[in-house]
């Protein structure tokens, strides 16, 4: 009996024993993959930008080059700059790439942004249809003369109506024109850069673009260009770590790696080369400060 009870406790102090290792060999794995998935989110970070930058082609030709220096990976969400800030605003983004500079410098004022950088521009330009009689010869340098044409002519203009830097900038030319547009003749379409030249071309209607996503469509339109280097088309791109004392759960380290690369001499010489093979010119001028 004495034998049988000893046997016992061997076998139940085994038996916990065991217990006891699987456990351990269980919390240690949950560890290890709780630890993996931190890291796994800290190596990646969220980057709200405008459709112009996409839609160019300039990201997919640069953001490679930082993931593979730094390991950390960049999910890019492409929409109006409004729409980004707000992104920024309520913590669904880790950094900005944005033109809409004086909303950039209201971000920052606010304590969503850490602080904001030049990074590059470019400028804006007017495009209507080829075939159609062009505005008159003064309004190819003089972007506040033009809209005035076409509001008195009642000539179809796309507007984005998304909030964009382009649709700021849009609508603050129109301010200055002192017209309140509005009509059968004036459309907001609500859409990225990419789609309102799609539907400037179909509709043969006159529209404001940014110089690099029409220069990146511009064989597949029946689109020109209207009016170019007026002195107020200047598009300038700006770039802003998201703050987390507004939202913690931004990534801001990872953020400002993204800032200080993209601002790095490295950095803003393939910006700078962005385009010149392909179109012959370069789609954005680096002007980061040194």
């Amino acid at each position: 009996m004495k034998i049988f009870k000893e046997r016992n406790n061997v076998s139940m102090a085994l038996l916990l024993l065991i217990l006891g290792f699987t456990l351990l060999t269980t919390g240690c794995k949950q560890q290890q993959a709780s630890d993996q998935t931190t890291q796994d989110e800290a190596s990646a970070i969220v980057l709200a930008t405008t459709t112009s930058t996409e839609q160019t082609g300039l990201l997919d030709a640069i953001i490679p080059v930082f993931t593979s220096e730094t390991g950390i990976e960049v999910k890019v969400v492409a929409v109006g700059s409004g729409q980004a800030l707000t992104m920024g605003e309520t913590g669904e983004a880790d950094v900005l790439l944005v033109h809409a500079k004086s909303s950039e410098e209201e971000f920052v004022e606010k304590g969503f942004g850490i602080e904001r950088y030049d990074v590059m521009y470019n400028d804006f330009i007017l495009v209507g249809p080829k075939d159609e009689e062009a505005l008159p010869e003064e309004c190819k340098a003089d972007i506040v003369g033009a809209l005035k044409y076409i509001q008195e002519n009642k000539i179809t203009f796309i507007s984005r109506g998304d909030d964009s830097g382009t649709h700021k900038k849009e609508l603050s030319i129109w301010k200055t024109a002192g017209i309140e547009p509005s009509g059968d003749w004036y459309i907001s379409a609500g859409k990225g850069m990419g789609e309102v030249l799609q539907m400037a071309d179909e509709k043969k209607a006159y529209t404001l673009s940014d110089r690099g996503t029409f220069l990146s469509m511009e064989d597949s339109l029946e689109l020109s260009i209207a009016v170019e280097k007026a002195s107020d088309l200047l598009n300038q791109y700006g770039v802003i770590a998201v703050n987390p004392e507004k939202n913690p759960n931004v990534h801001l380290e990872e953020a400002q790696k993204f800032v200080d690369w993209i601002l790095s001499e490295k950095t803003q010489k393939l910006i700078g080369e962005f385009g010149v093979e392909k179109y012959g010119q370069a789609l954005f001028v680096p002007n980061a400060k040194a």
